[in-house]
């Protein structure tokens, strides 16, 4: 499995996010589809606590703070710019005290040393996977990270199967020139990881297989 450089990923998404960063959030919402689906389906229970891997500017974690309140939030970045604008906007919206924000790498981290919790009722990642290297490890951690009964969430764009050849091809190269890789063996990544954590997995690709909504549900013990 692939390792991350990290400085040299995080100096890359510094590069690409530094002026980006700006107007992320007024041009994403076109073609990130499904985000909002997730938090509506995150169902964090009352008290609960939630993380976002890669959660760049922070509008994810403000829709999922204002949605479920009673919930504790928690977000993690390898872009210093990234979450330059992500605290600029939990200050602006008031929700510092709830949401808690740190830069570490999604592939390789330790909550207990950054945020001094070892698990999570709900972890999500919204169109990250894409964007990291060693997205299996990401996969991997997020799942350790995921309380026993709690669930990972998970949207991205998908393999465009259903969509015109043409489209599929030139969306490709579009992303590739923001180093964004649809990762066409999700699913059977994922697959693998329920089977040997003894899972649950739902998986849908809606929007003609334009994007992916996965939900693995841990059992309520480990194994």
């Amino acid at each position: 499995m692939a390792v991350t450089d990290s400085p040299a990923h995080a100096r890359l998404m510094d590069g690409i996010y530094r002026h980006q960063r700006h107007i992320y959030d007024i041009t994403r919402k076109f073609y990130l589809l499904g985000r909002d689906r997730l938090i509506d389906g995150l169902a964090v229970p009352e008290g609960g606590t939630v993380l976002e891997l890669g959660c760049g500017t922070g509008r994810n974690l403000a829709l999922a703070a204002r949605r479920y309140p009673d919930a504790g939030f928690f977000g993690l970045d390898i872009s210093r710019a990234m979450l330059e604008t992500a605290h600029k906007r939990m200050h602006r919206e008031r929700l510092g005290g709830r949401v808690r924000l740190a830069e570490a790498d999604a592939a390789a981290f330790d909550a207990t040393t950054i945020f001094g919790r070892r698990d999570f009722d709900r972890v999500f990642l919204s169109y990250a996977l894409s964007m990291i290297p060693p997205w299996q490890a990401a996969i991997a951690s997020a799942l350790d990270h995921t309380a026993p009964g709690g669930a990972l969430h998970i949207v991205d764009f998908g393999r465009q199967e259903r969509l015109p050849g043409w489209f599929r091809a030139a969306l490709r190269r579009w992303l590739a020139a923001f180093h964004v890789a649809p990762r066409d063996s999700l699913r059977e990544v994922l697959e693998s990881e329920c089977e040997k954590r003894g899972a649950r997995l739902s998986f849908d690709s809606p929007f003609r297989g334009y994007a992916i909504h996965a939900v693995i549900t841990l059992p309520d013990s480990p194994r």
